[in-house]
Formats: structure tokens, C-alpha cells, sequence
């Protein structure tokens, strides 16, 4: 079976199917899914033991491509007080008063810990660019900011995961209705997601520039087919998985002679 795309030459988003299985069948690869995610719990537990490493997880896509239910799944078998999530939304006056990277750096998590990014620093290459909510002159430079700021946690410890969650305009389309059809979603909706969706070919382009230009060997973007949210949660929990396998986790050493103890 093929890997996730793991960004590591030039890619066209055209040539991407977002509704791709790889073969793979719901049942058996839900099953699979399964126990993915209760191996991830497992792993976490010696990572949080560690404080000399962290795992972050970028997720980004267009609106309903799935990051909240990706997150979900993700994080079904961890221990919550070893993760960190951080929901990036419009920035605030406090924020705007900073470098665009200031909140970003504030909620990277804990060594020991696994962070999920819904969302991310990579807004200010995408949102802002498309809005044009900063001249070109100011977010062109990001991309290296960014990769800068990237290199700077790798370097501390850290391991980055991004993924793309690739969803097709048609997929979206049923999303976004169901979010006005069903009342336990309403919440969910905007009026601010029909804005976006009006400038799709302006994202997938300004997607495209994120996938080429900020995807170095320490923080690879993956691109995952969305529109199939049990592919989607296969080929994530896969890859976390495998990362942190990768890191090879033992269990520290006490700090004392345990042998003098005894509990009566």
C-alpha cells in the first residue's frame, strides 16, 4: 500500500485525489485504526516520563476538512494531562501587538507532551494572504520565519508532524449543509466559511506555496486525503504512531536507590 504523500519534492494539489482509499476497506481499516491510536496511548505514557522531548502535531485544511474530528481520534486512548491543544483563531489586539509568531510559541507544549496545532502559525500564509490582510511584502517573508521557527524546536527536542488535510470542494459542499441542516452542527457554521469557500482556487494555491516552500527534512508536511474520515484517521494515527516508535522512549531511570524503600 502507498504511504501518505510525505512532502518531500514539488507537488500540485491538481494531481491529488482527495477521496483516495488506497485500496484500504472501512471495517478491516478502522480495526487497524484501533489499534494505531491504543499503541499511541501506550507510547505517550513513557513520553510524558521523558522531559527532554515532545511531539508536535500541525493539522490544517480548509473549513470542515476535519481537524476537530481528527484531533478526536487522535487522542482517543492518551492521557489528557499529557496533551496539549491549541485552536488557533482570528489573532487578538494583544496578539496583533506582537510578531506573528509570539502566540504561537506560548502554546507549544511541554516537553513530555504530545501538542496538536488546530490550526496554526501557517494562517498567516494563508488566511492573510488571500484576505490580503498584510501586504505581500510582509507575508512573503514568513515562509522562512517559519521554517526558522521550525528548526528551532526541532533542534530543542522536538518532532514535527503536519498534515494537509486535502478535502475536495464537493466533500466540503455536503459538510457545510449538513452543519446548516443539523441542529446539534448550526453551532458550527459561519457565514465567514461561504467567504473562504468563495476563494478555494485562491487557497489551494496559497496550500500549494505552504506544501513547497516550508516542508524540510525536520518538519515534512503529509498530505492526507480527506474527503474519507476512515482514511483520514488511518493514515494520521499510522504516522504519529510511527514517530513515536522512532524516538525509541525507555522508561527513565528512579533517581534514588528504590531498594531501601518498603511500603507497609
Amino acid at each position: 500500500m502507498r504511504q501518505p504523500i510525505e512532502i518531500k519534492t514539488k507537488v500540485r494539489l491538481s494531481n491529488f485525489d482527495p477521496a483516495e482509499t488506497y485500496g484500504l476497506t472501512k471495517e478491516k481499516t478502522r480495526e487497524a485504526t484501533r489499534g494505531l491510536l491504543e499503541r499511541i496511548g501506550g507510547l505517550q505514557a513513557k513520553l510524558y516520563a521523558n522531559t527532554d522531548r515532545a511531539l508536535l502535531v500541525v493539522l490544517q485544511g480548509m473549513d470542515a476538512a476535519g481537524k476537530d474530528g481528527a484531533t478526536r481520534s487522535l487522542l482517543e486512548f492518551v492521557n489528557p494531562s499529557g496533551v496539549d491543544v491549541a485552536n488557533f483563531k482570528a489573532p487578538s489586539a494583544e496578539e496583533l501587538a506582537h510578531d506573528f509568531l509570539w502566540r504561537v510559541h506560548q502554546v507549544v507544549p511541554r516537553y513530555g507532551h504530545i501538542g496538536v496545532f488546530n490550526r496554526s502559525h501557517y494562517e498567516d500564509v494563508l488566511v492573510v494572504r488571500v484576505l490580503k490582510l498584510a501586504p505581500k511584502e510582509v507575508w512573503s517573508k514568513r515562509y522562512v520565519q517559519i521554517n526558522r521557527f521550525e528548526e528551532t524546536l526541532a533542534e530543542s527536542g522536538y518532532t514535527i508532524l503536519k498534515f494537509f488535510l486535502h478535502i475536495s470542494r464537493k466533500e466540503q459542499a455536503t459538510r457545510l449543509r449538513a452543519r446548516l441542516d443539523d441542529p446539534a452542527k448550526n453551532w458550527k457554521f459561519e457565514g465567514a466559511d461561504l467567504l473562504m469557500r468563495a476563494r478555494w482556487d485562491d487557497f489551494m494555491e496559497a496550500y500549494g506555496d505552504v506544501l513547497n516552500k516550508c516542508s524540510p527534512a525536520h518538519a515534512r508536511w503529509h498530505l492526507i486525503p480527506a474527503d474519507k474520515k476512515w482514511v483520514r484517521d488511518f493514515l494520521i494515527a499510522r504516522r504519529v504512531c510511527e514517530a513515536l516508535e522512532s524516538m525509541a522512549l525507555e522508561w527513565p531511570k528512579p533517581k534514588e536507590d528504590l531498594s531501601k524503600y518498603r511500603v507497609r
